[in-house]
């Protein structure tokens, strides 16, 4: 038996608090929030359920289906870092790629003869995405933040305010962007205050 202590090798494991911060990102990713947000507006403003099902889900392919399709290919390709584009100066791209998207989707939506709620949602996230272009040239704004307080708050017109009693969730989500380093806490105040103006002046006038 020797007398010197053993040595351990050293592991670079993410604590618990990483993990759920982890965790929180990937849940609460623009992508998934909204794709859920513009079903559950659609269904509810439909007159058939049935029907409210097939123009959320045909509203979802060019709002989050395409853009993210082509947030993988680059990340597949080495363009992009992550699927959470986690370095501002990747964004443009990616951000304008959704902007097409989400105008040709609108176009066709009123063209068929959409329910009004999922259209004004569909100019909400047009116009939010022209912010998100503009304001990622020069700084990171938490486009998570931003996603999250706009969906509490056009959940809010559409379901009432008892909706809001889940406030305290935005705080999670920029808890968690924040533990991740993915953004400073300046960064996440201001994506939810623009995202929360941008839901209330623009989906609720016209929904």
């Amino acid at each position: 038996m020797g007398g010197g202590t053993e040595l351990r090798p050293v592991t670079s494991r993410p604590g618990p608090g990483r993990r759920i911060a982890r965790l929180v990102t990937e849940v609460t990713a623009p992508a998934v929030l909204v794709s859920l947000l513009i079903i559950t507006v659609s269904w509810h403003s439909a007159r058939r359920p049935g029907q409210g099902l097939v123009w959320g889900l045909l509203a979802t392919i060019f709002v989050t289906g395409i853009p993210f399709a082509y947030i993988v290919g680059g990340v597949r390709r080495g363009r992009l870092t992550d699927h959470h584009i986690g370095r501002r100066e990747q964004r443009r791209v990616p951000l304008l790629v959704g902007l097409v998207s989400v105008a040709g989707g609108l176009a066709l939506l009123a063209v068929l003869g959409a329910p009004r709620p999922l259209l004004a949602l569909a100019v909400a996230g047009l116009v939010g995405l022209v912010v998100a272009v503009s304001v990622s040239h020069w700084w990171k704004m938490s486009i998570h933040s931003a996603v999250s307080a706009g969906t509490l708050v056009i959940l809010a017109l559409t379901f009432g305010t008892r909706v809001l009693v889940a406030a305290p969730l935005l705080a999670l989500v920029g808890w968690s962007r924040v533990r991740l380093r993915d953004h400073t806490m300046p960064q996440v105040l201001a994506g939810g205050v623009l995202g929360a103006l941008i839901a209330a002046a623009v989906f609720g006038p016209l929904r």
